[in-house]
């Protein structure tokens, strides 16, 4: 209990690093605004506020969430997708990637863990590219800021994508490619984030268990934390977008019908670090000034794809050919995916 207790006292000490610099931002926001033009200031808090808190029920379902899998250990079950036929496997771990509720950094202990097992290539691509994607928290998060279509289209695009890429690295291991697909590592995890998923069993009813129960209690209160720094900086970036970028600008780069757009869109959502709990509000702003719909999602799915916490897994533990064939799969299947949710929405 002491050891558990005093584990979360370190990561939530760690966290603190990480989001000063978040909620410093939260605050230098609105002085800069007041300082440079402060007869708008009002009007941005306004919509940063009214649109937080609108978000709120959905933070609430997803803390509560994310804390019940994290105390049941429920994320031992994904491994059960990496048994059987490769076929298999690929489509499993496919729709598992978008299902799982990994932050980041556990990613790579979880795939540190499967490739060490022996598991293929071609089915830890497909959780790699999905997982970034969605997650049950996330969805919410984006249903509150797009709507269900979006949503579900965002769910939807992450099993697509997993199996893009499941699918092509198994043809590619055919041909030869990616006899030697792994670093030498001589240290697992990351970000203090606990130990690797395959070590126990679930147990749903985990308010019978003193030390579950405690983890229900420092998971609930970290992503709160989590969820609410980041979506009040993505609702004050988005209330600037609205409030200082010209509708036609936005429309006239990726707005419209057409394939441009949605090529635009995955070529600009790459670099922009935006994790999946911040880009749908901003994408929300952006379709509000003549985003088109295809473009939209090809931003988010490239920008979950490449963001800094997906690559550096990626990075850390295969060689730069596997790192190559990930980043081109997720920025071509973000334009894929792009041109296919233009055309049923």
């Amino acid at each position: 209990m002491a050891e558990l207790a005093l584990k979360g006292i370190r990561g939530l000490q760690r966290g603190f690093v990480q989001m000063s610099s978040v909620w410093m931002l939260v605050m230098l926001i609105p002085l800069v605004v007041l300082a440079i033009d402060p007869d708008r200031l009002n009007s941005i808090l306004h919509i940063a506020v009214t649109a937080l808190g609108g978000t709120l029920p959905y933070i609430a379902i997803a803390v509560l969430m994310i804390a019940y899998l994290k105390a049941s250990g429920a994320e031992s079950v994904v491994a059960r997708a990496f048994e059987g036929r490769e076929t298999h496997m690929i489509v499993l771990a496919a729709i598992f990637g978008g299902l799982a509720p990994f932050c980041s950094c556990e990613v790579i202990p979880f795939i540190a863990g499967l490739l060490a097992v022996g598991a293929p290539l071609s089915a830890v691509m497909a959780f790699w590219l999905s997982s970034p994607l969605i997650d049950p928290p996330t969805l919410l998060i984006t249903a509150a800021a797009l709507g269900w279509k979006f949503a579900i289209g965002k769910a939807v695009a992450a099993v697509v994508l997993g199996l893009i890429g499941g699918f092509a690295i198994r043809a590619m291991i055919r041909h030869g490619a990616f006899a030697q697909p792994l670093r030498q590592r001589t240290t697992g995890g990351c970000c203090g984030c606990g130990p690797s998923p395959f070590e126990g069993t679930p147990v749903w009813a985990f308010w019978s268990e003193a030390p579950r129960r405690e983890t229900f209690r420092t998971e609930g209160m970290a992503n709160a934390v989590f969820l609410l720094k980041w979506l009040t900086l993505a609702y004050l970036l988005e209330a600037l977008l609205i409030t200082y970028v010209p509708a036609e600008v936005i429309g006239a780069v990726v707005g419209g019908d057409g394939f441009w757009p949605i090529v635009v869109g995955a070529l600009v959502g790459a670099p922009a670090y935006l994790n999946s709990y911040a880009a749908p509000p901003l994408v929300a702003g952006l379709m509000e000034q003549g985003m088109s719909a295809g473009a939209a999602m090809a931003f988010m799915v490239a920008g979950a794809v490449s963001s800094i916490p997906a690559m550096a897994a990626v990075w850390s533990l295969v060689k730069r050919s596997v790192f190559v064939a990930y980043f081109a799969l997720g920025i071509g299947g973000a334009i894929l995916i792009g041109v296919a949710f233009a055309a049923i929405v």
